[in-house]
């Protein structure tokens, strides 16, 4: 004998008339097989607005925080425990810091080998009457005597005279930070940039002797605590100073100290103002200075004003072959430069029409960058003089490349023949 069929429990309390349950018995119902038709006619449709405006909000935020931090680097990007750091005004002991702790520093820059040929050549275009490099202690004795004795038109601005327990205080702060290594600082320190005096109470914790993360934790306080005038004078009497002794000592930049030029660019004037000009201004920036520091403000976000003011500088200044670096990191950039800067460029090249000196290739590398990206932006007249500039220095494969690039540019005077309407 054959089971007998169960009822589905759905079927047994529902309520149908004797037609439709004679229909359902001798006539199978079609199952549901129209799945993928179903997915075809949902990707046909619109999306919903509020969706909508959730995707565009979700991108924009995505778009802000892209703008803010910094662009991660390819070895960055393949490691899982690298992340971009944040500027804030939160305790040091955070998370942030046992995270960078942990990291090498060959996941934030290349191992620089410098050819003895290139550094050689380099050191023909620098400064022959460059002032003798001095310590950083020398720097600030030398600033704390005009603190001494500078007038003001309010008048005179002294030395305070110290509580010898705050000195005391202090000579205590600088026995942590010569061992720091990581975790909290002392609160005395933290509370630095907020005094008036700030800079003779910073002389006191005497910064040469500073350990390379306590100089990175006090470069993040600075520079957020700062304002832009006087996170430079920081950069400039401490900061920069500890880099170019660290590059001259050990050939290579050390960790922390790398870390501490990237949060130096959270106040992107006084690191123009306070390391980059200063470096370019002395007339011996190395090879090695200016590839370490270059990659800095290659691998992070600058405001336009800020990178064009820079560029208008670099221009106008002596020439090192340091400028050259430089000024190709900024023309990669790709920024949407003045007249006014794109001129100083012109100019800055044709300056080396009657320069005897064999240039390097440094000179010729920037000069294919500037115009690859600002052919457009100059003149028919500054073209025709860059032409001529050619025959008189050249290279034997990059100079083909920048005499093409001129003589198909379609300059920014140039009269462009619009069509005209036929109304008839």
């Amino acid at each position: 004998m054959g089971k007998t069929k169960r009822m589905k429990p759905s079927q047994a309390g529902e309520k149908v008339s004797l037609e439709q349950d004679i229909d359902s018995i001798r006539f199978a119902k079609p199952k549901n097989r129209n799945k993928i038709r179903l997915r075809q006619d949902d990707e046909e449709q619109f999306v919903d607005s509020n969706l909508s405006r959730k995707i565009l909000s979700a991108a924009r935020e995505q778009q802000r925080e892209l703008d803010s931090s910094f662009g991660p680097t390819p070895a960055e990007a393949g490691s899982s425990k690298s992340k971009a750091p944040k500027l804030d005004d939160e305790d040091d002991s955070g998370s942030e810091q046992e995270e960078e702790d942990t990291l090498e520093p060959d996941t934030f820059y290349e191992n620089i080998e410098i050819n003895e040929e290139d550094e050689k050549a380099l050191e023909m275009f620098m400064s022959s009457n460059r002032a003798p490099r001095r310590t950083l202690g020398d720097i600030l004795n030398e600033r704390l005597t005009e603190v001494k004795t500078h007038f003001s038109e309010e008048g005179s601005v002294k030395m305070q005279d110290l509580d010898p327990r705050v000195e005391q205080m202090y000579q205590g702060v600088r026995d942590v930070l010569r061992k720091y290594r990581s975790g909290k600082l002392p609160k005395a320190f933290k509370i630095i940039p907020n005094l008036r005096n700030w800079e003779q109470i910073l002389f006191i914790t005497d910064p040469p002797t500073w350990s390379a993360a306590a100089m990175y934790q006090a470069t993040r306080i600075f520079a957020s605590n700062l304002k832009e005038k006087m996170a430079q004078r920081f950069f400039n009497l401490v900061l920069l100073p500890r880099i170019r002794d660290d590059l001259a000592e050990y050939k290579r930049l050390n960790f922390h100290l790398y870390q501490a030029l990237r949060k130096a660019l959270f106040k992107p004037g006084g690191f123009m103002k306070g390391i980059l000009l200063p470096l370019l201004e002395s007339g011996d920036c190395t090879l090695r200075e200016a590839i370490i520091v270059g990659s800095v403000v290659a691998r992070n976000s600058i405001p336009i004003l800020h990178s064009s003011a820079a560029i208008l500088k670099i221009a106008e200044m002596d020439y090192t072959g340091a400028n050259s670096i430089f000024l190709r990191i900024f023309f990669d950039k790709r920024y949407a430069l003045p007249y006014r800067v794109v001129d100083a460029v012109v100019f800055h090249f044709l300056r080396f029409e009657r320069d005897s000196r064999e240039l390097p290739v440094l000179w010729h590398q920037a000069f294919l960058a500037f115009v690859q990206r600002y052919k457009a932006d100059i003149s028919s007249e500054q073209r025709d003089s860059l032409l001529e500039l050619l025959k008189k220095q050249s290279h034997h494969s990059i100079t083909p490349e920048i005499r093409r690039e001129l003589q198909n540019a379609k300059c920014r005077d140039a009269e462009t023949a619009e069509p005209k309407m036929d109304f008839d």
